[in-house]
Parts: C-alpha cells; sequence; structure tokens
C-alpha cells in the first residue's frame, strides 16, 4: 500500500485496516444483521481504499480518516455489546480478512479494475471520489 504519510503511519494504517476487516463474524455469530451488514460493507469499502491507494499512484488513501472511519466500525461492534476480548479474538480471523479482502477485490473487478494496469486503479478511484462513495471518501 502506498500512502502520502511516513512509512511508520502507513503501516499503522494497514495494521488496523487488516485488524478490524475481521470485525463482522462474531455480529453474525450473535445475530445483529443490520450490524453485520453495516461493519461488513464498511471494512469492504476500506480495503477497496487501500487497494486502489495502493495501485494508483494518483491517489492516496487518507490516513487520519480512514483510522477514524475504522475506529467507528469497532465502536460500533462495542455499542452492540461486544467485549474487547471478543473483538481481538476475532481481529485475528485471517480466513474473515481473506474473505473480506476477496469480496472488496471482486468489487473492484466489477467496477473495472484490471490487475496490474495502474490506469484501471486510477479511473476506479477517481470516478469513486467523484461520485461521493465511502471507498471515494476514504482517498484524495
Amino acid at each position: 500500500m502506498i500512502f502520502s504519510v511516513p512509512a511508520h503511519a502507513a503501516q499503522t494504517l494497514r495494521g488496523v485496516a487488516l485488524g478490524l476487516v475481521v470485525l463482522a463474524s462474531p455480529v453474525q455469530a450473535q445475530s445483529f444483521p443490520g450490524d453485520v451488514e453495516r461493519v461488513t460493507e464498511g471494512l469492504i469499502a476500506a480495503g477497496m481504499a487501500i487497494e486502489l491507494g495502493d495501485k494508483c499512484d494518483d491517489v492516496s488513501v487518507r490516513y487520519l480518516r480512514g483510522i477514524n472511519f475504522l475506529q467507528s466500525l469497532k465502536r460500533a461492534l462495542q455499542d452492540e455489546g461486544f467485549s474487547n476480548a471478543e473483538i481481538d479474538a476475532y481481529i485475528d480471523n485471517d480466513e474473515e480478512k481473506d474473505r473480506l479482502e476477496a469480496i472488496a477485490r471482486g468489487r473492484l473487478a466489477d467496477l473495472g479494475v484490471i490487475e496490474g494496469n495502474e490506469a484501471s486503479h486510477c479511473t476506479v478511484a477517481n470516478a469513486q471520489i467523484a461520485q461521493d462513495t465511502q471507498v471515494g471518501r476514504l482517498l484524495r
């Protein structure tokens, strides 16, 4: 991932994003379908933004906005009664992280991203920004 922030800050965002990408399943197991969708969709959007920021040199992820957004997803789960221990346990779930990343990449492909083609990443990134989608709000 390429960010317009110091390398250590980008690593922090990456770590938070990857850790929070796996927050949805406990909600599903606890029968909170509305929260599952909100959290899952937010995590997928964050993953899409990170991928676009990584692959298009013309855009970057909004570091602070991204951290705040991911923290809001964590708070949403806490508001639903999930303990930090439950959230932390889920953060370690690599299968869920991989599943959500695959969904994010699939959606990017549906939008026209071609792996290895920077121009396609930039086209989609700029369209997301112009359309003011959640993905676009995480980019500049």
